[in-house]
């Protein structure tokens, strides 16, 4: 079993470091490139999105009442433990909305739940939550209570609600990140090891993902909307 904790805080450096360790090994899962261990740069978007993580729980810590709010689920027998975490960004301006950024449970403790009870503690905050996943996770989450709104590159967006809520929320800017220092540096480092050949392959092979899941989310909403299930 599980216990639920809900922090607008950042949480302790022991849990703290078992979500970014989550966020790195299950990137296939939450990243919406969704690169396989298999293409070289795969390294590099595992640094890029820990360290975005890394940047949304360090700002926790501001005043901002749009800063990130996090969700863990802690194991009931050992509450060191992290089984489960939601990382979600209120909305300026609408009090009821809010965004799911990331959402991810240990492999080994899935089908528990776990997910769908951290889902339910956001919802009961903010009624109108939304969020975008790959077109092939919408029965997931229509199950738990979602609604399919359009195709956003990649992704279908998603909410409890038939609209999206106009209020903004603080999203990380990747820009920087992926122009650091660090970031070019993990990229000298792959292209030594794989040789230009293979990175500029890794690229195609990443554009053409990027391309074909696109085309899948559009395919998806189409669908939808000529079976009347999407306005």
């Amino acid at each position: 079993m599980f216990t639920l904790v809900h922090l607008d805080t950042p949480p302790p450096e022991s849990l703290k470091s078992q979500v970014l360790q989550m966020v790195v090994d299950y990137l296939s899962d939450i990243s919406p490139v969704s690169l396989t261990p298999s293409n070289p740069l795969y390294q590099l978007y595992q640094y890029v999105i820990g360290y975005e993580m890394h940047l949304y729980l360090q700002a926790m810590d501001s005043e901002q009442a749009s800063s990130a709010r996090l969700i863990l689920a802690l194991d009931d027998q050992d509450p060191s433990q992290v089984l489960g975490f939601a990382l979600y960004l209120p909305a300026k301006d609408d009090p009821e909305a809010c965004t799911l950024a990331y959402m991810a449970v240990h492999a080994s403790q899935r089908r528990h739940g776990i997910a769908r009870a951290m889902l339910q503690q956001i919802t009961s905050r903010h009624p109108h939550t939304e969020l975008a996943c790959v077109a092939s996770k919408v029965p997931t989450f229509e199950a738990m209570g979602f609604q399919l709104l359009a195709a956003h590159g990649p992704q279908v967006l998603m909410s409890t609600r038939a609209y999206r809520s106009d209020g903004l929320v603080a999203v990380q800017d990747l820009a920087p990140i992926f122009e650091s220092t660090e970031v070019r540096q993990i990229h000298a480092y792959l292209l030594k090891q794989h040789g230009k050949k293979a990175m500029s392959d890794a690229e195609k092979q990443r554009d053409r993902q990027l391309d074909q899941m696109t085309q899948r989310a559009l395919a998806l909403v189409h669908q939808r909307r000529a079976s009347g299930s999407v306005h």
